[in-house]
């Protein structure tokens, strides 16, 4: 055993070096360009202004900004007319929020002729009250039509390519610093604008050396990277280095066998998860009555890396044939929402993760990887299994997991959503899937001590406080929702003339207002919307929790997994749930809060970082510039969260990578992997993971400050004399 430690510290170490060296020599290779000096000699009067002032301190633009414009903020035009950033990977500047309140920063590179959606790139970060970090814009560059026509089906390309339409690199004439729609009037301090790094993931621009562009294991064929696996012959001593590593980090100590606090106070067990408020925070107490603090990942499973392959062969390598053992990771894939593939349902799918299980672990490797996970999340520090995970996994029992539910009912048609319209709670459709989905988890997940609950739907589409309303007026006369809204209006107007006059409409019975699909002035109508509206989320939540508690008396409801929302549906949302849930894709969580008057327990049910440095091509929802700097702010996030009196849990999305070149329901083929698609560990992630998850405990009970973010060149900026 020492021996094998030995081996893998020895290892280790040289892996690690061998990475700074390289890091260093891109640094140095890379150096960042200046786009503004901002000194003296800098004339503030260039710049535009919208609903915003600026002033020059030093080094530094001081940004004050209104909230009467939708986006306030500045204009900055190149001091030469244009600058030329070619072989640049990214815009970058430091932000310093002077305000009282956090501040979302948006970053705009343009082109001449940008419009905010064409010949530009945005990139934004969100920063509280009196903190500072860097806003990062990969730079996104116009693919050459040569390849325009064979890049399909994935959000991120080589050479900071983008398929629509993207950008001059030789000709960016101005950046614009905004944000939008503010609640509030914000002020701000940026400054250290500089154009750094490569274009990332290198490859040539014509389709006959592009392609094949990837290899049999999945991975991307014209850059190599540490850790890329190059033959099968690899596979054996990644296990040797892990098994090393795991035998060497067995996990936390203080925890006990859920992932409580041991070491911590004793509370009333009652065999279930449950919520508690102790010492002024909220907490989930676990089965024996210990504090726990859910520490997870969504989607452990081993599918992660399917992508299509239908209609685009020519992009890999090297495809199993039939027969073979490996052409059972063939698949057919039925959904898609947007994207190619969307219109192209049924497609083939090849599934390189489970693939790559199978090269590394031989027969019965389903089993070694559902034993492995386990055996990997306690070893880095997080002790739970989270959303979209495989069932086959979470039912080992030996790690707290959630479990998902969804609803198959009737929708509210005049709704609209990213993911699909709102579902109608007012029909029994609605009910009754609900009813059915927590029936198929009897025996199941339904009263298992080691399922922490139930979330129901993901991302709902919740709009502003009066969409739903209007939704269902816009929907056809026999919508259930509709039917309760003029059932709800009768009851306050009595007669339709009353109703005119209160919405300045015309109806000439309640019939025709039944029959039309034409929306009210907003703001004459504003109160009953919002009343309605109110209507429509209580109803939802309610249905919910009392089909969830039916069935799973003793499981906690948590909630919808909010993604866009607002105060309302969070308030409806808090008289039903046992906590309430978000995905938050945001650099901090520290911050947030819930409405005036709500004490309640949250759960992050996604968030995740993503850098283009080990052969992948999206970043994922919020970028970072390398591995190193994504592990820091993973660190600063889930820290933040612990610091957070509301907060109860954060889970990161997702377990593995995706596919290189896209799933087929979207296109995502993000880095925002704990692991990549040869199944082989982020070092740098997991070792955030671990200094985390051994702390989280004394620093949930304690009140330390968040960790500092990843170090820029400006480490203070000093405002005033």
């Amino acid at each position: 055993m020492l021996i094998a430690r030995l081996r893998f510290s020895v290892l280790f170490v040289a892996v690690v070096a061998a990475a700074l060296l390289s890091v260093a020599s891109v640094h140095a290779e890379n150096a960042a360009t200046q786009l503004l000096v901002i000194d003296e000699g800098f004339d503030a009067k260039t710049i535009q202004c919208t609903d915003a002032q600026v002033v020059r301190e030093g080094d530094t633009l001081l940004v004050s900004t209104g909230r009467t414009a939708t986006w306030p903020g500045i204009t900055i035009p190149a001091p030469e007319g244009h600058w030329d950033l070619r072989g640049r990977g990214h815009v970058a500047a430091d932000v310093k929020n002077l305000g009282k309140h956090s501040v979302r920063v948006h970053l705009r590179v343009d082109n001449p002729g940008a419009d905010g959606s064409n010949h530009c790139v945005t990139g934004h970060v969100e920063i509280p009250a009196g903190g500072q970090q860097t806003l990062t814009v990969p730079l996104r560059w116009a693919m050459p039509e040569s390849v325009a026509s064979k890049l399909f089906g994935m959000r991120g390309y080589p050479n900071g390519w983008s398929n629509r339409g993207g950008m001059d690199p030789n000709n960016v004439v101005q950046l614009v610093i905004f944000v939008a729609k503010p609640a509030e009037e914000h002020r701000f301090a940026i400054f250290n604008f500089r154009a750094a790094g490569e274009t990332p993931n290198r490859a040539p621009d014509t389709p006959d050396a592009l392609f094949p562009m990837i290899d049999r294991y999945g991975q991307f064929i014209h850059k190599d990277w540490p850790g890329k696996i190059h033959d099968d012959s690899d596979f054996p001593r990644r296990v040797e280095e892990e098994t090393a590593d795991l035998a060497a980090n067995p996990g936390p100590e203080p925890w006990n066998r859920y992932g409580g606090w041991r070491a911590g106070p004793q509370l009333e067990a009652t065999g279930f998860f449950r919520v508690e408020k102790h010492n002024g925070k909220w907490w989930l107490v676990d089965p024996e009555g210990r504090l726990f603090w859910s520490h997870g990942t969504t989607c452990v499973r081993s599918a992660n890396g399917t992508t299509p392959v239908s209609d685009r062969e020519y992009l890999f390598a090297q495809l199993p044939e039939e027969p073979s053992p490996l052409a059972t990771f063939f698949g057919k894939g039925y959904w898609g929402v947007r994207g190619y593939y969307k219109d192209h349902i049924p497609y083939r799918t090849f599934n390189f993760s489970g693939a790559n299980l199978a090269r590394k672990y031989g027969d019965g490797w389903a089993d070694r990887f559902a034993d492995l996970a386990h055996r990997r999340l306690r070893s880095w520090g997080m002790n739970t299994i989270a959303n979209w995970s495989d069932r086959d996994i979470y039912l080992l029992r030996r790690t707290p997991y959630t479990a998902t539910i969804g609803s198959q009912g009737r929708v509210i048609e005049g709704s609209s959503g990213y993911w699909a319209k709102f579902p109608d709670p007012f029909d029994p459709s609605f009910r009754e899937s609900i009813r059915k989905a927590m029936a198929a988890e009897q025996d199941r997940t339904a009263g298992d001590r080691w399922c922490i609950g139930y979330f129901v739907g993901n991302e709902l589409s919740w709009g502003d406080e009066l969409s739903l309303a209007l939704a269902a007026l816009a929907s056809p006369a026999d919508q259930p929702a509709k039917q309760k809204f003029i059932h709800y209006l009768k009851q306050q107007y009595e007669t339709i003339e009353r109703l005119n006059e209160a919405w300045g409409t015309a109806h000439p019975s309640w019939d025709a207002l039944v029959a039309a699909t034409t929306p009210p002035e907003r703001d004459k109508a504003r109160n009953d919307l919002a009343a309605f509206y109110t209507a429509i989320a209580e109803e939802f939540f309610r249905v919910c929790r009392e089909e969830v508690k039916a069935a799973a008396p003793d499981n906690l409801y948590l909630g919808c997994r909010f993604a866009w929302v607002n105060d309302r549906a969070v308030q409806a949302s808090a008289r039903y749930c046992d906590v309430v849930s978000f995905n938050r894709y945001r650099h901090s969580v520290a911050d947030l809060k819930l409405p005036e008057g709500i004490d309640m327990p949250v759960v992050i049910g996604e968030f995740h970082f993503g850098a283009l440095d080990r052969g992948m091509l999206h970043t994922g929802l919020v970028p970072t510039a390398s591995q190193q700097e994504r592990a820091a702010a993973y660190r600063h996030y889930v820290e933040g969260a612990l610091d957070n009196p509301h907060i109860v849990g954060t889970h990161w999305y997702q377990f593995s990578d995706q596919a290189t070149t896209g799933r087929g329901g979207d296109g995502e083929n993000y880095q925002i992997g704990l692991i990549d698609v040869c199944d082989t560990p982020y070092r740098e992630t997991i070792q955030a993971l671990r200094e985390v998850g051994q702390s989280m405990y004394a620093r949930r009970s304690g009140n330390g400050p968040p960790t500092p973010y990843w170090p820029s060149r400006h480490q203070s900026v000093r405002i005033g004399p």
